[in-house]
């Protein structure tokens, strides 16, 4: 009986995943039919497929990777269309359809709550449907805020109607860590704008942390010792992964910069490298060192249950604290007084894995077909799989077969590598017979 019951447990998490695939991949499609259409482009021409694909996958998939510039190739209509996508992308398929269910008065059953779980990694099936409400109310009231406050300086530079449709655009892309920008450059041009610059991370951090994790500070507030494990260290990690490459990026990267652009290129580049996708300063200025510290920080991304993308910054996390448990000789991996499960080990081992092999292989196919230094296909390869945005430049004259690549790399950064493992693979049942083991040497 246990064994049954597991089967089917795996069996359901295997249709789950192929949902949520099936879901996003249904949106790109859409999406990009819709980007097609001659209402989408400023020419009212129709734009080809190929390009409205890449661009429907990047503003689903929140990485903000593009071939044509979304400023002047769309039209207001097709701005919204890429909006919409961002929206979708970042709250998840599933996430939205439930969401329309209980509007439309449906009754949500235990398959519907049971892929809602495994949409936003949460730890349990009960609740779900308050944490979707949560979700849903969440955001809106975040990416509103988050207008308003952007207002006062995009009506100034932009005027009323364009200062107010840009400032809820940035406000749902940062939000939703997707990049995509409607100033052209991004935002260079506002790089010395402490406000700007302030509003905007906030919204990247914001939208980057688990929703599990504001759930807990809403119930929690200050008491840190009621956070559950997964929060604290979600907490902890994406402070570190904001301060330590911020310092670096003071000392080594802009220390020829003013003193207070300075310090405001080197917080938002820590903060947009973990899959935001906006940034204030020329990337392709930066030292080889600075620019294999942005991988990294594209290849960790954000948080899970989040709008972000990346390995998540849990795994990064359990596999430092496996590290340690090593070092200390310890047989178990523990964080915050806690023992962490070996499946959890297991899973952060087989992602970073997976991702490294995804972003090596993936860059060093791009340099072979279009011939750029492995350094900058590595570069767009992170952002792709990271589904951070941020480019060298070198996006829209890549050829047929390499923006391929990327495109694929942004749907399984999106969607996760396990989850389309689990949709791919049979699930088959544990059983109590156990092979022979044997030592081999490690290191």
């Amino acid at each position: 009986m246990p064994d049954k019951k597991n089967l089917l447990r795996r069996l359901r998490s295997t249709f789950t995943s192929q949902i949520i695939i099936l879901g996003f991949a249904l949106i790109v499609v859409v999406g990009a039919l819709l980007l097609m259409l001659p209402i989408s482009s400023v020419s009212r021409t129709a734009t080809p497929f190929y390009d409205s694909l890449f661009t429907s996958v990047s503003a689903t998939c929140v990485t903000g990777l593009t071939v044509l510039d979304t400023a002047t190739h769309w039209s207001v209509f097709g701005q919204a269309v890429i909006l919409v996508l961002i929206q979708i992308g970042g709250m998840g398929v599933v996430t939205i359809a439930l969401a329309v269910m209980r509007l439309s008065g449906k009754k949500i059953g235990l398959f519907q709550r049971s892929t809602m779980q495994e949409s936003i990694s949460a730890p349990q099936v009960g609740g779900i449907i308050r944490m979707t409400g949560f979700i849903l109310v969440t955001s809106a009231v975040i990416e509103l805020t988050g207008a308003v406050m952007l207002c006062p300086v995009f009506i100034r530079d932009y005027g009323a109607a364009r200062g107010i449709w840009f400032s809820v655009f940035h406000s749902v892309s940062a939000f939703c860590n997707a990049g995509f920008d409607l100033i052209g450059g991004s935002l260079t041009s506002y790089e010395a704008n402490a406000y700007v610059n302030a509003v905007v991370m906030l919204l990247i951090i914001v939208g980057g942390i688990s929703f599990m994790t504001w759930d807990d500070i809403r119930h929690h507030k200050f008491d840190l010792r009621k956070y559950s494990l997964q929060s604290k260290i979600i907490l902890v990690t994406s402070l570190l992964l904001t301060l330590l490459p911020a310092l670096f990026f003071f000392f080594a990267e802009y220390a020829k910069e003013p003193g207070g652009v300075r310090v405001l290129h080197s917080l938002f580049q820590s903060v947009t490298a973990r899959t935001a996708g906006f940034n204030t300063a020329d990337l392709s200025a930066m030292s080889e060192p600075g620019k294999i510290l942005m991988i990294a920080l594209m290849l960790t991304g954000g948080s899970p249950g989040s709008t972000a993308g990346g390995m998540k910054t849990t795994t990064v996390a359990v596999l430092f604290l496996a590290a340690i448990s090593v070092f200390r000789r310890r047989d178990d991996v523990e964080g915050f007084r806690r023992r962490i499960p070996e499946n959890a080990v297991r899973n952060a081992g087989a992602i970073l894995f997976m991702y490294l092999t995804l972003f090596l292989t993936s860059a060093a196919a791009i340099c072979l077909i279009d011939g750029y230094p492995l350094l900058t296909c590595m570069f767009e390869t992170g952002s792709a799989v990271g589904t951070v945005g941020v480019t060298l430049g070198i996006t829209a004259a890549l050829s047929a077969p390499s923006r391929l690549i990327l495109m694929i790399l942004m749907f399984l950064g999106r969607v996760g590598v396990l989850t389309l493992i689990y949709a791919a693979l049979p699930s088959g049942a544990n059983t109590e017979s156990r092979l022979p083991q044997e030592k081999i040497s490690i290191g």
